[in-house]
């Protein structure tokens, strides 16, 4: 995958707008950010991961999910999108975007209205 194959998917999804966020391309719901690319262009940020749930993907798919001493006390994953799939990466934007916008618009998706 890379982060255009993320956006396409991504941006069919009720309040989700392209943006940037410490100087590279990024995605956000409402003015905050659902995820971004890391500088080195083949990682993606993935905020929302808690702690002990980053460290099992770690532990169990490390070619896929890694996080550097920066985010080490953050709840943040990286996710290597040269070798995860829209499987891998779908359900954490999914989860992230539905934190991030409003109960109306998760409501309205979830009935198959558009938002």
């Amino acid at each position: 995958m890379t982060f255009d194959d993320v956006r396409k998917f991504a941006l069919t999804w009720p309040e989700v707008e392209d943006g940037s966020s410490y100087g590279t391309p990024a995605l956000k719901v409402r003015k905050k950010m659902l995820a971004r690319l890391k500088e080195d262009g083949d990682s993606l940020v993935m905020p929302d991961v808690p702690v002990d749930e980053r460290a099992m993907l770690v532990e169990s798919q490390p070619n896929i999910f890694y996080f550097t001493d920066h985010y080490a006390v953050y709840p943040i994953v990286l996710i290597r999108l040269s070798k995860a799939k829209r499987a891998i990466i779908e359900p954490f934007l999914r989860r992230r975007w539905r934190a991030l916008a409003s109960k109306a618009t998760c409501a309205k998706y979830d009935s198959g209205e558009n938002a």
